[in-house]
C-alpha cells in the first residue's frame, strides 16, 4: 500500500522534481512524454524549474530546427514533443480526435467528406503555413456555408504549429503545416499504445488505468495495461496502482524543496485522483471555469499557492500568492528561488521585486 506522501514523491522524482537535473533539453521533453504548451511559453519555465543551467535558446533551437514541435496529442491539447514522439504518438491519439470531432461538430460537418477536406487542406499547407482563419476562408471556397472546416482539419491532419509560434522573445500567429511535411518523414503505424503506457508510468507513476486515461484522454488502456510486464500497489482509498518493476519509489520524508510551477504544467493535469500534489480544495483557485491552469508554487511537494510576473514600467514584479501562510524559512526558500526565476523569465527588466500577497 503507497500512501499519499509516498505517491507524492514518486511523482516529484519521476517528474525531476525533487533536484534540478544535468540534462539535455530534449531527453527531458522526451523523459516527460511531451509538455503541456497550450500556451506558447510556459514550457521554458517548466524546463527551467527541472534543469540546470536552462537557458532559452535550448528549446528555441529545438524548435526552429524541427528537432522539436508543438501538436495536438494528449487530451486533444497541444503539445511540445520531440519530432521522433509526434511522429509515433500522434496516431496513437487518433481515436480521441476522432470522438472529439464527432461530438462537438459532427452536426455540423454533415456532408463533408473529410478525406477529402484532408486533401484538400494538405495542398494548401503545402504552399505556406497557414492560421486556421486563413485556412476557414480558403476551404469555404470548396465547402461554402460549413463554419467547422479547420477544426475538422485539426483532428484528421496531424498539424504541427510552425515557428516563430513558441519561440521565446519572438512572436507570431499560430500557424500550421502538416507534420509529415515539416519533419519529412512519414507518421508511425499506431501500434505505440505500450510503449506510451511505460514511458507515463516512468514520468508519473505509480499510477491506475483511469490516471492513464485521464493524462492522455484515450479509453480502452485496461486491454493494453494487460499485456505489459507490470507490479501492481494499492492507494490508500484501495485503488489499483500499476508501476515498471524496479522503479523508483523514494521515502515519504525524501527532501522536496520549494518549486516554481508553470501554467498548464503536466504534474497538474495527469492524474484522475490529483491530491497526491494538490488537496481538493485549492483545485478551484489553480483551474479556472474558461480553462486556464495557473502558474503554482510547491512547498514541501505540494501545491501552495499560485505565481505570476507583472510588468509596472522597467519593473518586474514577482507576485506570490500562499493559500496559506507561510513559515519564514519557506519564504525565504520561495523568495531565493523566485529571484532566480525572475533573472530567467525577466532578466531584461532593469528592477525587478518579489511580493508575498498573504
Amino acid at each position: 500500500m503507497l500512501t499519499r506522501r509516498m505517491l507524492n514523491r514518486a511523482l516529484l522524482d519521476r517528474q525531476m522534481l525533487l533536484r534540478r537535473h544535468d540534462a539535455k533539453a530534449l531527453a527531458v521533453i522526451e523523459h516527460l512524454v511531451g509538455m503541456q504548451s497550450q500556451a506558447p511559453l510556459p514550457a521554458y519555465v517548466g524546463l527551467w524549474t527541472r534543469l540546470l543551467d536552462f537557458r532559452h535558446e535550448d528549446l528555441a533551437g529545438l524548435l526552429t530546427d524541427r528537432t522539436a514541435v508543438r501538436i495536438a496529442l494528449m487530451r486533444g491539447t497541444i503539445h511540445l514533443v520531440s519530432a521522433d514522439d509526434c511522429l509515433a504518438l500522434r496516431p496513437v491519439m487518433q481515436p480521441l480526435l476522432e470522438r472529439w470531432l464527432r461530438t462537438s461538430y459532427g452536426r455540423r460537418l454533415d456532408g463533408v467528406d473529410l478525406g477529402e477536406l484532408a486533401s484538400a487542406a494538405r495542398a494548401l499547407m503545402e504552399e505556406r503555413p497557414l492560421s486556421f482563419a486563413e485556412l476557414e476562408e480558403l476551404l469555404g471556397e470548396r465547402w461554402p456555408g460549413r463554419d467547422a472546416l479547420a477544426q475538422a482539419v485539426r483532428a484528421v491532419v496531424p498539424l504541427v504549429q510552425v515557428p516563430p509560434r513558441g519561440v521565446w522573445g519572438a512572436s507570431g500567429q499560430a500557424r500550421h503545416v502538416p507534420a509529415e511535411s515539416w519533419l519529412g518523414r512519414p507518421l508511425g503505424d499506431g501500434s505505440a499504445a505500450g510503449e506510451m503506457v511505460l514511458r507515463y508510468l516512468r514520468a508519473f507513476g505509480p499510477a491506475s488505468v483511469k490516471d492513464m486515461q485521464t493524462w492522455s484522454g484515450l479509453t480502452g488502456l485496461r486491454s493494453v495495461v494487460k499485456g505489459l510486464d507490470l507490479v501492481t500497489y494499492r492507494d490508500e482509498s484501495g485503488v489499483e496502482l500499476f508501476d515498471l518493476p524496479g522503479a523508483p519509489l523514494p521515502g515519504p520524508d525524501a527532501e522536496a524543496p520549494v518549486r516554481f510551477l508553470p501554467e498548464f504544467d503536466n504534474l497538474l493535469l495527469s492524474h484522475a485522483d490529483r491530491t497526491r500534489v494538490m488537496a481538493e480544495e485549492h483545485r478551484p483557485r489553480v483551474f479556472t471555469v474558461n480553462g486556464i491552469i495557473r502558474a503554482t508554487i510547491l512547498v514541501d511537494g505540494f501545491v501552495a499557492g499560485l505565481w505570476r510576473i507583472e510588468r509596472d514600467g522597467k519593473t518586474a514584479v514577482l507576485a506570490i500568492a500562499p493559500f496559506e501562510p507561510l513559515g519564514p524559512a519557506t519564504r525565504d526558500a520561495l523568495a531565493a528561488e523566485g529571484e532566480r526565476l525572475l533573472e530567467f523569465a525577466a532578466g531584461d527588466a532593469p528592477a525587478r521585486d518579489i511580493r508575498f500577497l498573504g
